[in-house]
């Protein structure tokens, strides 16, 4: 049985590497805010989350069908969260019986009916579920999985398991047959099926033909033995009965991981209504054309960290593989920055973003250059080159930003570098929009960016008089 909540032909690989900028990227867009919001003090949902963020799809299709299955659980919180507590108590239940000790073959095949007998009792729960919830679901993930929950556990599956694990419970005897090898020593121990008695049998067992021998209480060698014996022949079904308990407590292990990153959703979903901001399903388009189009497009992590909704952004950038954004000293370049790279992770990994509507195309990966140098399919960067003066820093922009572009990485791109932005701008390019941090006769800023070409100051004077009190 698979869940396949998350992918729709293999397992969510929680194994998978995380990016060789996994750190760069939690630290610049300020990613562990957004995880934290999502795990909810959880650690199991903090890492499901970090990991489905950091690993995204890049296929439209792919990130769709998680979409849709992220609608359902929008749509059916309380059902989808019965789901997933169900998962947890039947691996805590698993937990709790299995126990320790030597793996001896009684106590091995004990411990494993006790486990399979547990499991089967939360596998009726599920097909009850499915019974129950399956026409409430619209996505082909959760239909799939209700549908595969009926047709594996059926009531003829449960009878025949019944009836597997009261043989095995071996309340009539252990029937062994074996043969003699070198020596006299027994060897081709087969355990064998209790034949049911009789009707005259069961009326009088006394009367059953049977062959037997006493054991004194007090003589442990041939008890030992006996148990050894036993043991020889119950070694292949204990073990197959162990395989069964880990085959079953590996579904519910995956189940409970897929629906974590649900949880995480939902958590923050959750969040964001205390907040009254919006939240909507992103349209992801296929690679090879460069499109960005957004509405009220704000920084969550931001809005997370002042308990509040903020200003968010109109960009139509679709066709542009170059966005350079210019303007006032805080006045929002860095804020739009992160929301943008954080829009592009949540889409790739099949939640919602943090705007009214969203569409971009999918990335290969996503790097940020916060005075780092990396290669990437779409590059965010926050006042690079501003270490040098400004004909040199202006050169070093041009020659990177224009090899990138021509090898079809997106950068969007945050500068105060005039001498650089100008001469971009006088290209006349139809691949480059310009963005501009306005601000006021009076000094405010409004934090939504405009388009428009760069202006040759920054305004800083607004920050020297804030620091240092002039008016």
């Amino acid at each position: 049985m698979k869940a396949f909540l998350m992918h729709r032909d293999i397992d969510f690989d929680m194994a998978a590497a995380l990016p060789s900028n996994e750190l760069d990227l939690v630290q610049d867009l300020e990613l562990d805010t957004l995880l934290a919001a999502m795990a909810g003090g959880n650690r199991f949902l903090y890492g499901v989350a970090k990991l489905a963020l950091l690993t995204p799809l890049s296929d439209p299709d792919a990130i769709r069908y998680r979409q849709d299955v992220l609608t359902d659980c929008l749509e059916h919180p309380v059902i989808v969260r019965g789901l997933y507590d169900l998962g947890l108590e039947a691996l805590e239940g698993e937990r709790r019986q299995w126990g320790f000790g030597p793996q001896f073959p009684e106590s091995l095949l004990s411990r494993s009916l006790t486990v399979v007998e547990f499991f089967v009792t939360k596998l009726r729960e599920l097909r009850a579920f499915a019974d129950e919830h399956r026409s409430e679901f619209r996505s082909e993930g959760f239909e799939r999985f209700c549908t595969m929950l009926q047709d594996e556990l059926s009531d003829d599956y449960f009878e025949l398991v019944q009836t597997q694990l009261d043989s095995l419970a071996f309340k009539n005897g252990v029937l062994i047959s074996a043969q003699l090898g070198q020596g006299n020593k027994g060897i081709d121990y087969v355990l064998r099926l209790t034949p049911e008695p009789s009707w005259r049998e069961r009326l009088a067992p006394w009367r059953r033909p049977a062959q037997s021998f006493d054991i004194h209480p007090r003589d442990q060698s041939s008890v030992s033995a006996l148990s050894q014996l036993k043991g020889r022949g119950i070694t292949r079904a204990a073990n197959a009965l162990a395989q069964s308990a880990d085959h079953i407590k590996s579904f519910f292990n995956m189940l409970v991981t897929e629906l974590a990153f649900y949880m995480g959703c939902l958590n923050l979903r959750e969040y964001l209504e205390s907040l009254e901001a919006t939240i909507c399903l992103p349209d992801p388009t296929d690679p090879g054309a460069p499109r960005l189009s957004t509405r009220e497009l704000y920084e969550i992590s931001l809005a997370l960290q002042l308990n509040c909704k903020i200003v968010g952004n109109d960009i139509s950038a679709d066709g542009k593989s170059l966005v350079i954004i210019t303007g006032a000293n805080q006045g929002g370049k860095s804020t739009f920055l992160r929301s943008l790279g954080l829009a592009q992770l949540m889409m790739q990994a099949g939640m919602f973003v943090a705007a009214e509507s969203f569409t971009a195309d999918v990335r290969d990966g996503l790097f940020t250059h916060y005075k780092r140098e990396e290669d990437a399919s779409m590059l965010l960067c926050n006042e690079s080159f501003a270490a040098t003066n400004e004909r040199e820093g202006s050169e070093i922009a041009r020659q990177v930003i224009s090899a990138l572009t021509e090898s079809g990485v997106k950068v969007v791109f945050v500068t105060h570098l005039f001498e650089f932005a100008d001469s971009v701008h006088r290209q006349d390019r139809d691949d480059v929009l310009f963005l501009r941090a306005p601000r006021g006769e009076d000094g405010q800023r409004t934090f939504k960016l405009v388009e428009a070409a760069p202006l040759p100051t920054s305004y800083g004077e607004d920050t020297y008089k804030e620091i240092f009190g002039v008016r």
